[in-house]
């Protein structure tokens, strides 16, 4: 067998190029699913362990799907919203903490997530540099999203409005960074935290404007009147707050029916977590309240739907894959008749001809099985990473 395995390494090293297709092939093959099936293992456990922790989401009935994907990942599908009477009547219960988000908005190609500290709180993220928010008007960045923008504490970031043509009127607010979050390995690395408040600004419920009573442009005035002023459109609205003009900024109307696009809900204990369930199964109810483990769940269960799928096409590309190595070996082989022969006429027998082929196979396989390992490995020890790269940027 020793002299079978010297024949046919001189022979593997005399044909390197036909070598190296042939392990290329077959290492390719083999990793393909099986690093697939590291890189969604990992994929599958980061999106769970986001979803498991957050024990309840309340948000507008219709898609729960939706309604998880933009509050945990914040996707641009954007849910109806509700108001923050939603927030109080959680409040109300004692049975559990009400963290709103309004998550609709973008800086840059980034979501602007409108929320209270509690949410920092809740999610464990930790200033790196700057402080947090102290204003209306402040923007905290997550860890990827200020290294993507190229920004830090200190520089202005500009909202980005929905349309070129909004006839509303609203404006895109000049946000100062004031902070930076530690990295969070979680969609929170990829946005700009803001102030409730500062979301309903963006959207113009909230608006600043000079003091008419002290304005020198008699052009801006449609009417003056005893402890009353009116103003016309021509009046300057700001679309950066300062520590000058933020006296000058106001909500009108009542806040409880300002919008959100959902509320985290955290139970104080299991049990209050199901008497709270219990109070959102009413038909009539316009609000849901849903299980985020069990909506993304589903949805790995479809996504592994469409891998089996994945997985049959490769396997089938691998049986392809394996045939014209088959075939290969034996165009090989009938081109190397005469080389046979001479082997044949100096005395050896048939069968140290087929121990020399088989011999050629295995070393191939082997070596092939050492890439495949070595290539493996590192995806292994890199699938966090690799996952993070690839679905959180």
């Amino acid at each position: 067998m020793i002299e079978s395995l010297y024949l046919a390494w001189q022979y593997i090293r005399f044909n390197k190029i036909k070598t190296v297709i042939l392990v290329a092939s077959i290492t390719l093959i083999a990793v393909l699913p099986l690093a697939l099936e590291i890189l969604l293992s990992e994929s599958e456990r980061q999106l769970l362990d986001r979803a498991e922790s957050t024990p309840l989401l309340v948000g507008a009935k219709g898609s729960s799907l939706d309604l998880a994907m933009n509050s945990l990942y914040f996707d641009d599908e954007v849910p109806e919203p509700i108001s923050m009477a939603a927030v109080e009547r959680i409040h109300d219960t004692d049975l559990a903490l009400p963290i709103p988000l309004y998550v609709r908005f973008q800086a840059r190609g980034l979501p602007i997530v409108g929320t209270t500290f509690d949410y920092f709180d809740f999610r464990n993220l930790k200033i790196a540099q700057g402080h947090s928010l102290t204003m209306l008007g402040d923007c905290v960045l997550g860890a990827k999203a200020a290294a993507r923008l190229g920004v830090g504490p200190g520089d202005n970031l500009v909202s980005s409005p929905e349309n070129l043509f909004d006839l509303a009127g609203v404006y895109p607010l000049k946000m100062k960074v004031v902070g930076v979050l530690a990295p969070n390995h979680s969609a929170d690395d990829l946005a700009v935290f803001v102030d409730i408040k500062t979301a309903w600004v963006i959207q113009g419920l909230g608006h600043g404007h000079e003091d008419i009573t002290r304005t020198r442009d008699s052009t801006v005035v449609l009417k003056r009147s005893e402890g009353n002023v009116v103003a016309n459109a021509k009046l300057f609205h700001y679309t950066e707050i300062t520590e000058e003009n933020l006296d000058g900024f106001h909500f009108h109307g009542d806040t409880s029916i300002y919008p959100v696009t959902a509320v985290i809900t955290v139970p104080h204990d299991e049990k209050s977590g199901t008497l709270l369930r219990g109070r959102y199964l009413e038909s009539e109810d316009a609000q849901q309240i849903i299980l985020p483990a069990e909506v993304i769940d589903g949805l790995l269960q479809n996504i592994f739907l469409i891998r089996n799928v994945l997985d049959a096409v490769i396997a089938l590309v691998g049986l392809a894959t394996v045939l014209v190595i088959l075939l290969v070996f034996a165009l090989s082989l009938r081109l190397r008749q005469r080389e046979i022969q001479i082997i044949f006429k100096l005395g050896c027998r048939k069968a140290m001809i087929g121990r020399m082929l088989l011999a050629e196979i295995l070393i191939v396989l082997l070596v092939s099985g050492v890439l495949c390992s070595a290539v493996l490995g590192v995806v292994d020890v890199n699938a966090e990473e690799l996952v993070r790269r690839l679905f959180v940027g």
